[in-house]
């Protein structure tokens, strides 16, 4: 009888301690920031809780490569309190998709050591590259100005593009405004990232005074399928 009495008074010692001792607990193990830009920089509030009997102590919160996590509010919470862990990532330097890691240390017997996981995915921003669902012509310029030339010289302009799509940028057509000028594109299949060139004649023979004329670029881009170049020139007559 004595040995019955002392094996309940051990089990019940051991499920009161287990019930009075600290416990940390969240609501949420793992956040995702979803797509962002590699040079902005992204925020997150974990919230831990005390689900225990006793106080929890906050020894220690590391942070992975690439984040940083503040100390909680509070180092110590009393049964039923919280307090928030600020985690901030700077994704500049990196794409793709990241997977980072938070350790919070305590004196929770159970759990140690708690992991709380972020997860984000890095666009990576090119200088020049606008992100378009498709192909996207880039003309380096939209106009030229030939200056002043003799009446029947023939003169040439030769202006890139690039394709800042990301789909292939066919070249469907090249029109010019009148027969004294002709224009030639360097490809007719664009890959993105990729470039091009249009060279364009223009023949002042019969032509006076100040000209404009227009090429125009005819493409599958999404958004503008046909883009205008603007050539000008004043053309001074022979003097016989």
């Amino acid at each position: 009888m004595k040995k019955m009495f002392t094996l309940i008074l051990m089990f019940s010692s051991l499920c009161c301690s287990q019930i009075v001792g600290p416990k940390i607990s969240t609501h949420q193990m793992q956040f995702d920031f979803g797509k962002i830009k590699n040079n902005e920089k992204v925020t997150h509030d974990f919230i831990i809780y005390n689900t225990g009997g006793d106080t929890l102590e906050i020894k220690d919160v590391r942070a992975g490569c690439g984040c940083t996590a503040a100390k909680p509010d509070k180092n110590k919470l009393i049964p039923g309190e919280s307090a928030n862990i600020n985690v901030k990532f700077d994704p500049f330097g990196r794409k793709g998709h990241q997977q980072k890691y938070v350790y919070i240390s305590s004196n929770d017997k159970d759990t140690p050591e708690l992991r709380l996981t972020f997860t984000a995915d890095i666009e990576e921003e090119i200088p020049g590259v606008v992100k378009s669902s498709g192909a996207k012509l880039q003309l380096e310029y939209a106009t030229h100005d030939f200056g002043i030339i003799q009446e029947g010289k023939v003169v040439e302009w030769t202006v890139s593009f690039k394709n800042v799509g990301d789909a292939i940028l066919e070249i469907k057509d090249v029109k010019t405004s009148c027969g004294c000028t002709a224009a030639v594109v360097s490809g007719k299949s664009i890959k993105p990232g990729e470039s091009g060139s249009l060279k364009i004649e223009f023949d002042s023979n019969n032509k006076s005074g100040k000209i404009s004329k227009t090429v125009s670029i005819v493409s599958n881009d999404v958004i503008n399928s046909s883009q205008t170049v603007v050539i000008t020139a004043d053309i001074q007559k022979k003097v016989d």
